[in-house]
């Protein structure tokens, strides 16, 4: 159907369609990782709250970080796991934007936690006096009302664009889940204005995020190699490379996916397919495990689990 008023308003997500009759193979892999990210995440939260010696604000946000981690892959892994095993592929028009919706509105999370952490660490190690006052309840409920309502703002004005567009060309998404791009790239009218605010909901949540992250850092190391020494040194250093990793570790699998569509034509479909995925998987599966083995209390708590 080409033109005219017609508009598709069912797709087909066929992700890794060139493996043909071997796709069903992707089911292992993905379903252990799956796995992974939903076992860790659990244990980590259950044991943050259960124990009254991990209700820290710290401790309280990697559970948080956790939670979304554990909420990432449930919003798409388990329908495209089915169709990966029964060729399940078809999604409504409708179920795409709610899909996209969620996938981005958790996803927004994770910097806006990565923030929080970096700014309890600047007021754990620069002013430690004014600690409980900065790291309190009612701060804490200011940025998340904040934080929510501006991830949200963005991610709907997103998901509203990309439903008024036509789609009357094809109905076929070369991908796994309704990410943004793949569904937008779809559509025969002008996108425009969807890559517009696509950019502009990327830097007013991520890139301001990862700017303030970066500004707290900066201050927190020069108040380390400045005032502190010893013990307490090595102990801040410690703490805060624990939390560099997982920025890393997020925000590298972000900027590879995000210019993974911007590259497109110079990257072979399965692989930029294998890419938006996996940047989401591989920090919901080692998030938690790089928190659990280098926070201490969180370690000796999780043994104790284990061993009990």
């Amino acid at each position: 159907f080409q033109g005219g008023n017609f508009s598709h308003t069912e797709f087909l997500l066929i992700g890794f369609y060139e493996l043909e009759e071997q796709r069903w193979l992707l089911f292992f892999p993905f379903l252990l990782m799956f796995m992974l990210s939903t076992v860790a995440n659990s244990a980590l939260i259950f044991v943050i709250r259960t124990q009254r010696s991990l209700h820290s604000p710290m401790c309280v946000l990697i559970g948080a970080m956790a939670f979304v981690d554990l909420s990432m892959p449930t919003v798409f892994i388990p329908k495209m796991l089915l169709s990966f095993l029964f060729n399940w592929n078809g999604i409504s028009l409708l179920g795409c934007l709610i899909q996209m919706f969620f996938v981005h509105f958790v996803g927004s999370f994770q910097s806006s936690i990565l923030l929080w952490m970096a700014l309890d660490r600047y007021a754990a190690i620069c002013i430690p006096l004014r600690y409980n006052d900065f790291m309190n309840l009612s701060n804490f409920l200011k940025f998340t009302v904040v934080t929510i309502l501006r991830n949200c703002t963005f991610v709907v004005i997103v998901v509203v664009l990309a439903g008024n567009l036509p789609y009357c060309s094809s109905n076929v998404i070369d991908h796994c889940f309704c990410e943004h791009m793949a569904l937008v790239s779809m559509a025969c009218g002008s996108t425009v204005t969807n890559s517009i605010v696509g950019l502009v909901a990327v830097f007013c949540i991520t890139t301001v995020d990862c700017v303030c992250i970066v500004i707290s850092y900066v201050k927190i190391f020069y108040s380390i190699f400045i005032k502190a020494s010893g013990k307490s040194s090595r102990k801040a250093i410690h703490t805060c490379t624990t939390h560099i990793i997982v920025m890393c570790v997020s925000y590298t699998c972000t900027i590879t996916a995000y210019l993974s569509y911007r590259v497109k034509n110079s990257i072979p479909p399965n692989i930029r397919v294998l890419i938006s995925i996996i940047h989401i998987l591989i920090p919901c599966c080692f998030n938690p495990i790089i928190y659990g083995l280098r926070t201490k209390e969180i370690r000796e708590q999780l043994v104790k689990l284990v061993q009990a």
